[in-house]
């Protein structure tokens, strides 16, 4: 168990880590009301990895595309920060719990949790039943690692782990009907601990799917499928309906793009000054704005757009966008440095380190800023500056990693090859791209540091429904974007 024992951190190996710091907006036309005019529809998006800076990219390229046009009825963040770490699961729970990791509990795909038996279980594809078929039969049991409930060992959901609720309980608990698609049934997370948030979920398994950007497009073009049915009112065969199907268009529907991520993991950016897009790049952009277009003229046909509000906002950024600066180094080279006791290490283009006794922490920092130069280390992040800077206290907290290594910007720990990886806390992992659209508002930039977080507040006041419902939202104070009153 872990020892109650409060730690200082010394000076570490690099900056002290710090949260971006919000600034005041200079935009000062007046707010979208959205208790006069609620919307009746929201439809939540995300273009995994897709940057900020790659919206400016986009529109260059293609400025008469669907995205251009979503940009010029709407509002578009271009300072907005995923969570941190910035990995697949946290960065979606920001967006659908108003929280970050210390208040959800979440910290990564692929993390630890003291309470858990066996602890250090994958909720990723490893899960399913099969996860060489596309629709694997869904998560099964015995791949769950249990905790106990009345002296007994019960299986742990991925919903379960989750410490707070999501829209999409608030929302279908107001008596409206919701639905998901992602990458893995394993994002049956999404559903809330109460599990009940979800009418309709649709999770084809990207694991059984080739790691070439033509194949990914193919696997998305199940999701925009889905998508589509769902403006039917149409429920998807192979879903997952908890309970009914779909009578109606869901009021609230989302789910994400895998084929920009894969891009950007096999070929990236084009090595130039511009950082411009590779013709991988630009493929999987064409798939995901024409995708975009086909859910706009549904919603035209259906006399939809006016009363649908569109959020496009990423999970997570990738790094490094300049590929020069990529390096990938074993993730051994973090692990060995260190003489104390791991109890599991996540690594990735960051390293979460929990260690069979937080007494040898001190020791384990003092031997990793030893090494910072040989594993590529920035800053250790530990003690004091770890639940300062926001990321919770791993000493009454069995979710919290006791140590975090934050590595040198374009170094991921990997034996894999790869050109970019998410889940770590660099501008380039976690400043993303974040578009708030719909032909009543008018277009507005917003340059102030703003949290995709606050999505799911705005999502909630968009629909007319209390943000303070949202418990995560609550319990940090978050509110809703700016340009929303």
């Amino acid at each position: 168990m872990l020892a109650l024992l409060m730690l200082v951190a010394p000076a570490v190996a690099g900056p002290l880590w710090s949260w971006p710091r919000s600034s005041q907006s200079s935009n000062a036309s007046p707010s979208y009301d959205c208790q006069q005019s609620p919307f009746k529809h929201v439809i939540a998006l995300s273009v995994d990895g897709l940057h900020s800076s790659d919206i400016g990219k986009w529109i260059s390229l293609k400025p008469n595309s669907n995205i251009s046009n979503l940009v010029r009825q709407g509002y578009e963040y271009t300072d907005a920060y995923t969570s941190a770490p910035s990995d697949s699961f946290p960065g979606i729970l920001a967006q659908y719990t108003g929280a970050t990791p210390k208040t959800t509990g979440v910290w990564f795909d692929d993390t630890w949790d003291w309470t858990f038996y066996a602890p250090g279980i994958l909720y990723d594809e490893s899960i399913d039943y099969n996860d060489t078929y596309i629709f694997s039969g869904g998560i099964d049991p015995a791949n769950l690692p249990q905790h106990k409930v009345d002296g007994k060992c019960t299986h742990v959901y991925p919903h379960q782990r989750l410490r707070v609720n999501t829209i999409f309980e608030v929302v279908n608990g107001a008596g409206y009907e919701t639905a998901y698609t992602d990458k893995h049934p394993a994002y049956d997370l999404v559903r809330g601990p109460s599990g009940t948030g979800l009418t309709v979920g649709y999770f084809p398994e990207i694991a059984a799917v080739h790691t070439t950007v033509e194949a990914t497009i193919a696997y998305d073009q199940l999701h925009v499928n889905a998508w589509l049915d769902w403006l039917d009112a149409n429920t998807p065969v192979n879903s997952t309906t908890y309970g009914s199907k779909l009578t109606k268009v869901p009021t609230l529907f989302g789910g994400n793009f895998q084929s920009m991520s894969v891009a950007q993991k096999t070929v990236g950016y084009n090595n130039d000054t511009a950082n411009s897009f590779s013709d991988a790049m630009i493929m999987a952009m064409d798939f995901v704005d024409s995708s975009i277009g086909a859910i706009m003229n549904k919603l035209e046909s259906k006399g939809l757009r006016e009363e649908t509000l569109i959020v496009i906002a990423s999970k997570h950024g990738q790094a490094p966008i300049d590929r020069s600066l990529y390096r990938a180094i074993d993730p051994t080279a973090v692990t060995n440095l260190t003489t104390v006791p791991l109890a599991w290490a996540t690594t990735d283009d960051i390293a979460l380190l929990f260690l069979n006794n937080s007494a040898d922490t001190a020791q384990a920092v003092k031997e990793l800023q030893a090494g910072a130069k040989s594993a590529g280390i920035m800053s250790v992040i530990w003690g004091r500056n770890l639940t300062d800077s926001g990321f919770g206290n791993p000493d009454i907290d069995p979710a919290v990693p006791n140590i975090i290594v934050q590595p040198e910007l374009g170094v991921v720990y990997t034996t894999s090859v790869k050109d970019m990886e998410h889940g770590g806390l660099s501008r380039d992992d976690r400043v993303v791209a974040c578009i708030v659209s719909n032909p009543k508002l008018q277009k507005r930039v917003f340059g102030e540091v703003v949290h995709t977080k606050q999505i799911g507040p705005t999502i909630l006041k968009a629909l007319g429904l209390s943000h303070e419902l949202l418990q995560g939202a609550a319990s940090e104070g978050t509110t809703s974007l700016p340009g929303f009153a």
